[in-house]
């Protein structure tokens, strides 16, 4: 089907008000949504946490003169729900509104969902058009659909090195971090830890640099925090265990829960990578960025299991010390490529994981 330019222009406007939500809706998509009225918005919304109202009801809340809506389009970049959740079906809300016409960005995957929400609407006598800008639809959601299509949580690799390649120095001081990236970027790789619903790390770089993984430098909700710690070898002191977000291990010991640290059992001997990825599956967690040491980053390099890789060039040079990641698997030229102040980032998107 195809769709004029006002319905692009719409449905990306449903995008731009939905990535407001990023980091604050897990497990929940993101979700705008605007009311149209002769070629005018008159309402809009979008979700902004789980639990609370979906980007729909917003938008419809908003709308001042209710007599109109009859006569309006309501667009959305996801299916509307059609089963109970934590809050009503979005579609019911619709239909009573006396909307007769709904736009929609792309299916919602999910399984409870998956053309049913469209399915009720178009039985209910609601023209239903479906496939406006989905791929930027699905980019917006590229989270819940692959947690949902891969049965793992999105992957994101980050590092920052040196202008010659270098994680770090040959010799640095204990428990201490050696900055590699400027303050902007560092900002920039905070408000990443925001967007996201977990952040992972080896027991060496816990060792080594004893990382807070906060978000200290942006407004933002802190990730849980996941550490990789096989013998447990970490000392509880580390800013990794603060008590100011959930912490999950990985080790060979055995399962148990203690305060907000939740140890999980896992067999290294086998594929212990692939493991971790299926527990935290399990566990609703939809996304991970992944800010572990040379070791840990090259083992979801080598298994092919990332999605996105983002690489912070300082101006920096250390001469020797701990190379960065063997980035010879990737394929073609970065995405992207910004400047911060001087730093260079550099973005991947794998090809084979999409």
């Amino acid at each position: 089907m195809k769709f004029g330019m006002s319905a692009s222009k719409f449905m990306n406007k449903c995008i731009a008000l939905a990535k407001q939500g990023l980091g604050s809706t897990y497990p929940n998509p993101l979700v705008g949504s605007l009311i149209v009225y002769k070629g005018q918005v008159i309402g809009s919304g979008w979700h902004q946490k789980s639990g609370q109202a979906h980007a729909e009801v917003h938008a419809i809340n908003s709308v001042s003169d209710r007599s109109v809506l009859a006569d309006s389009t309501l667009y959305v970049n996801l299916e509307p729900c059609s089963h109970h959740g934590k809050t009503p079906p979005c579609t019911d809300l619709i239909i009573q509104s006396g909307i007769r016409h709904v736009v929609v960005g792309m299916q919602d995957p999910f399984v409870k969902v998956n053309g049913m929400g469209i399915q009720k609407l178009r039985d209910a006598g609601i023209r239903v058009d479906v496939g406006v800008e989905t791929a930027s639809c699905r980019k917006l959601n590229k989270r819940f659909v692959t947690t949902i299509e891969k049965q793992r949580p999105y992957i994101i690799l980050k590092w920052a090195e040196t202008a010659d390649g270098f994680l770090a120095p040959k010799t640095k001081t204990k428990n201490e971090p050696v900055w590699i990236s400027n303050l902007l970027s560092r900002t920039k790789a905070h408000q990443w830890r925001a967007e996201e619903q977990s952040i992972l790390i080896g027991k060496q770089t816990a060792l080594d640099d004893n990382p807070a993984l906060t978000t200290r430098l942006y407004k933002g909700s802190s990730p849980i925090r996941l550490l990789i710690d096989p013998k447990e070898e970490v000392d509880h002191k580390a800013k990794v265990f603060n008590p100011d977000q959930k912490v999950i291990v990985f080790t060979a010991k055995k399962s148990r829960t203690k305060d907000h640290i939740e140890y999980v059992s896992i067999d290294f001997s086998a594929n212990g990578l692939q493991q971790i990825l299926n527990i935290l599956f399990q566990k609703g967690i939809q996304s991970i960025l992944v800010e572990g040491g040379s070791v840990t980053l090259q083992h979801f390099i080598d298994s092919g299991l990332w999605d996105e890789t983002r690489i912070i060039t300082g101006q920096e040079k250390f001469g020797s010390g701990i190379s960065a990641p063997n980035t010879k698997s990737f394929l073609g030229t970065p995405n992207s490529s910004t400047t911060f102040d001087g730093d260079i980032l550099k973005q991947w998107v794998n090809p084979l994981a999409h």
